[in-house]
């Protein structure tokens, strides 16, 4: 038996996990051969039972649960007593389809003989220990200790052991090098109260028999023993297939991918490649093959020259008529993890467009609708119609730097009359989450702000939208601190030059007054369209952006004011004029950038506000970011996200183009000075692709005669 080593730190001090990291720092470079022989404890109710549950919660990827039935807990030490692993045992899992394939018993004998199988439920080497090979030596040393206190503390003797291993993460190798063998791939359900739920994270099986014939062993009459399960890694070479013949279905692009260039078939098999590649990215997302299947037609269809963007036409075109309902479900009850995939678009979007500087913009987008059956409609003002009817809306973030733009997040707006009693059958259909609470659009805003730099993916100083947004206290007051703000406002928005001064008038009476009031001859405050005609303001004219037909150039000024809250002083902040060139029409922005900021900057800024309108103009108009008939909660926030994994992959196709074409113009932004814009640089592009790519269309058949799939 393994009692307590000598080199056992006590408990108090395990819990700090730098104290048992530091503790370890010398076998950071060990071989194996110095950490021999190895000592196991089991520490199942003893005093090392709270460490091994604080060292496994704190180090293994799936943390702590508490162990099914009967268990065993060991704690793995080197001769010199350093704490290198943890593993833990558990009574085996009731039903596994592969497994028992594999054994060959019947379910009266599984119900008899399951007693025999324990499960290896927790496996973890601490992160500091560094030693070659040393996972597959555990293993095969652990499976004698195991066996003796399994029989001596329940009284059973084991005859084979199991465990799942997660091919998203892990390959298996230290099982395989320990002569596991791998049975099958479970099918991603969990057992629930209320029977099984789809996780859609299948794990591979693999189990160790302890008898020479696990058959006799098991009392079983004429049953084959346990060998490598060739039906699985049929059907893992099958999924393998499936997906190098993703490529093989009709595909039809969108030529305006990239609109400042025309394609050739050598550009469009690029392309493919390209997009393949892209997907693979987000393979994880998916959990099944189908799934994985399904998410690249949408991906696709978005970007393809089907004319309705929605998911019947994407399909009849891609797939054909038999898989229209699937790709439905997909959309509106698959089980996937939309929210992974909104992470993982965020983290490749970082690498693509942040650099210091960058700037979040939000804003609003609406989407009319006919019926009353979706999701959050309601009459309510809609400005792509220009008045109040019946639509959707949606509140934005996007990311703007001079590498490029891009949606990052989205939340759909519920309305106050969709939280009304009345409401709960509605609520029922859409499937809107339980718990979801009435939230106004700067709400919705802020909380997509504060997640995006809690995450600390995107490089950003600034956040900037439109006077919706500026005109809100409290949603200015809300932004992280570290954030700098430009947000537009109404020219009816007041503000003084000089801060006034303030008093609290005298009790009447017996009622105290407490409110403040401007002192008497003060002026009030002055309306800032008023302001942008005071003749001592300095305009400069200076370039904004690049625009498709040359530099935009606007007349900027500024002044320093205190702005109005509730009719008295507010905050010491900057008001940026603008003026159109063409027709002298004024926009104003709040800013609150210290006094010494300079103007330049703030035009820099102001020039990567548009980028966000440019991503609702292309999403609404290239890739069917307004085409969807879905009618529930889920599958509106899944569009989008898809939309936003189009336009990036959009962006990186821009990038590659430029890059290729010897040209480096940044993809929205302000324009430095001295650097050619896009109409200069226009006629530099090789010749192949200087014509305009709208003017091109190719559909489905084309690019298939043009363009060899491509194979994983």
């Amino acid at each position: 038996m393994r009692d307590t080593c000598s080199g056992t730190m006590n408990h108090d001090e395990s819990h700090d996990g730098a104290t048992i990291a530091a503790r370890a720092l010398s076998l950071w470079t060990a071989e194996l051969s110095q950490a021999r022989p190895l000592r196991f404890e089991e520490v199942s109710r003893t005093a090392g039972n709270r460490e091994w549950d604080f060292l496994v919660r704190r180090y293994h990827y799936l943390g702590y649960r508490k162990l099914v039935g009967m268990h065993l807990k060991y704690l793995i030490y080197s001769s010199r007593g350093e704490l290198l692993a943890a593993t833990g045992w558990s009574s085996s899992v009731w039903k596994l389809k592969s497994r028992d394939r594999a054994i060959g018993w019947s379910p009266p004998e599984r119900r008899r003989f399951l007693v025999s199988v324990a499960n290896n439920s927790r496996f973890v080497i601490f992160p500091w220990v560094k030693i070659p090979h040393l996972a597959s030596h555990l293993l095969a040393r652990q499976i004698r200790y195991v066996r003796e206190d399994w029989e001596r503390k329940y009284a059973a003797r084991l005859e084979l052991l199991e465990t799942f291993v997660d091919p998203s993460r892990f390959r298996g190798t230290s099982y395989r090098a320990a002569n596991w063998i791998c049975v099958g791939r479970t099918k991603g359900y969990a057992k629930t109260r209320n029977g099984f739920e789809y996780h859609g994270q299948p794990k591979e099986v693999y189990v160790y028999p302890l008898s020479a014939n696990i058959s006799e062993a098991l009392c079983l009459q004429h049953r084959p023993e346990i060998v490598v399960n060739h039906q699985y890694h049929k059907t893992l070479a099958q999924d393998e297939e499936r997906r190098a013949q993703m490529a093989n279905v009709k595909t039809g692009w969108d030529t305006k991918v990239a609109p400042s260039f025309a394609l050739e078939s050598e550009d469009l098999s690029e392309l493919v490649k390209a997009f393949k590649e892209y997907h693979v990215l987000f393979r994880d997302c998916f959990g099944r093959v189908e799934h994985e299947e399904l998410s690249r037609v949408y991906l696709q269809g978005l970007m393809s020259n089907v004319e309705r963007k929605s998911v019947e036409p994407m399909a009849l075109t891609l797939l054909g008529e038999s898989r229209v309902t699937g790709l439905q479900k997909f959309m509106n009850s698959g089980v996937w993890d939309a929210e992974k995939l909104g992470k993982r678009h965020r983290e490749e979007a970082a690498k693509t467009l942040s650099e210091p500087g960058g700037v979040f913009s939000v804003d609003g987008s609406d989407f009319p609708k006919k019926g009353r059956e979706s999701v959050g409609v309601a009459r309510q003002y809609c400005g792509r119609l220009g008045k109040v009817d019946n639509c959707q809306a949606g509140v934005f973030v996007a990311y703007a730097s001079t590498r490029g733009h891009g949606l990052l997040d989205r939340r759909l707006y519920l309305p106050e009359l969709w939280f009304a009693e009345e409401q709960r059958e509605r609520w029922e259909k859409c499937r809107i989450p339980q718990g979801t609470t009435f939230k106004t659009k700067p709400e919705l805003a802020l909380e997509m702000i504060k997640g995006l730099r809690r995450e600390g993916l995107f490089d950003a100083q600034w956040v900037t939208g439109d006077d919706f947004f500026g005109r809100n206290p409290t949603f200015r007051d809300g932004l992280p601190k570290d954030l700098l703000y430009l947000l537009d406002v109404p020219r009816d928005t007041g503000v003084w030059k000089k801060r006034p001064e303030i008093h609290i008038p005298a009790s009447k009476g017996n009622r105290p007054c407490k409110k403040a009031r401007l002192k008497r001859g003060e002026p009030k405050a002055i309306l800032v369209s008023a302001l942008a005609k005071d003749p001592a303001l300095q305009w400069q004219t200076r370039t904004v952006a690049d625009g498709a037909q040359g530099r935009i150039r606007a007349q900027f000024a500024r002044m320093r004011i205190v702005a109005s809250r509730d009719g008295l002083p507010g905050e010491d902040l900057w008001i940026l004029f603008r003026k159109s060139l063409a027709d002298g029409q004024v926009k104003y922005a709040l800013c609150n950038a210290p006094k010494d900021i300079p103007l330049k900057e703030m035009i820099r800024v102001s020039g990567l506000r548009w980028p966000i309108e440019q991503c609702f103009q292309e999403g609404k108009s290239e890739i069917g970011m307004d085409h969807y008939e879905h009618r529930c909660w889920d599958a509106w926030h899944r569009h989008m996200t898809f939309v936003f994994l189009a336009q990036l992959f959009m962006v990186r196709i821009r990038h590659s183009l430029k890059k290729k074409s010897g040209v480096d113009v940044a993809a929205g932004g302000p324009a430095a000075e001295g650097r050619p814009s896009r109409a200069d640089v226009s006629a530099e592009i090789r010749p192949r692709h200087r014509a305009v790519l709208s003017e091109t269309k190719l559909d489905s058949q084309a690019l298939s005669r043009q363009v060899t799939p491509m194979t994983d």
